[in-house]
């Protein structure tokens, strides 16, 4: 895969820097899990992958990025978090390495980009490096296909690994489901499913994930609501809402910091999103188990 560090080839747009996240009605719980992260760094640390759509924000190296994400862990009462590799990066997995590296292997996993038919060892590097899942992203594209994944399953069940989808929920989730259901490693699918808010939460699609939720099949996080709809974020809790309430046994929770490839979505605030969370899930137990519970087992923290 061809890799290049910019500004070579078009100009392409610049994420924004992260913002300060304000502190929230209520933290997280102790030992509460941050499910879903990615970490960028300065041009010059890491090769970008030439089929990105943007580059990461400037003025920033690695250590930067985690000083400001550290901040929003103490904000919001975050102890442990999960880096997904970022498709800015392509199938090199060197900065997500580097940075369970530094945000400590006892508190960080990590979930890779690999390519159809990679190999059992480079599953094996990446398990011993604390990677737990494989993702394969529907929406934005990537370099991962669901055949390619399916035939990887097996090799990611013996490692205690698992796949990880962004799909959306009304377009893609009806046509996968049974293969869901015969997969012999977990899946989660992120961030609700990305799902159409005008179709409402009887969407059958969307119920369709619902189900692989209380069957026992599936995962779903909690996460990015901002990414379907505008602040306060309120239109997407019914969404959050009725996962949680089809199986909160198979709920995560994930801020997505560094909020990169907004295309028309508005930067969103950390603390406000861990409030949504409070506002669909509203009993003590459901939010220990998806903010602690649920993450502590999947990932193996």
């Amino acid at each position: 895969m061809a890799k290049i560090f910019p500004p070579e080839g078009p100009m392409l747009p610049t994420s924004a820097p992260p913002n300060a996240a304000n502190t929230p009605r209520q933290k997280a719980p102790q030992g509460a899990v941050d499910s879903h992260i990615h970490m960028l760094a300065a041009a010059s640390e890491f090769p970008l992958w030439e089929n990105r759509v943007e580059n990461p924000a400037e003025g920033l190296d690695m250590d930067g990025f985690i000083a400001r994400y550290r901040a929003q862990m103490d904000t919001l009462g975050i102890a442990r978090t999960v880096v997904v590799h970022s498709i800015l990066y392509g199938g090199d997995n060197a900065v997500t390495l580097e940075a369970i590296r530094r945000l400590g292997p006892d508190t960080t996993r990590g979930v890779a980009l690999l390519p159809d038919g990679a190999p059992e060892a480079k599953l094996d590097a990446l398990a011993a490096a604390g990677v737990k899942a494989l993702r394969l992203n529907y929406i934005h594209g990537g370099i991962l296909t669901w055949q390619g994944a399916k035939a990887l399953a097996p090799a990611l069940a013996a490692r205690d690994m698992h796949l990880q989808i962004l799909a959306s929920a009304n377009r893609h989730i009806p046509e996968i489901a049974d293969d869901i259901r015969r997969l012999p490693c977990p899946v989660v699918v992120d961030h609700m499913g990305w799902p159409d808010l005008a179709r409402g939460t009887d969407d059958p699609g969307f119920q369709t994930l619902c189900r692989l939720l209380s069957e026992g099949h599936a995962y779903a996080k909690l996460s990015a609501p901002y990414r379907v709809c505008a602040p306060p974020f309120t239109e997407a809790t019914p969404f959050a809402a009725a996962l949680a309430q089809a199986n909160p046994e198979r709920c995560l929770w994930g801020s997505d910091w560094p909020f990169i490839m907004l295309a028309d979505a508005a930067m969103p605030d950390a603390g406000t999103l861990l409030d949504r969370f409070h506002d669909a899930v509203s009993g003590n137990a459901d939010r220990q188990r998806i903010l602690v519970d649920n993450p502590v087992a999947l990932y193996g923290f």
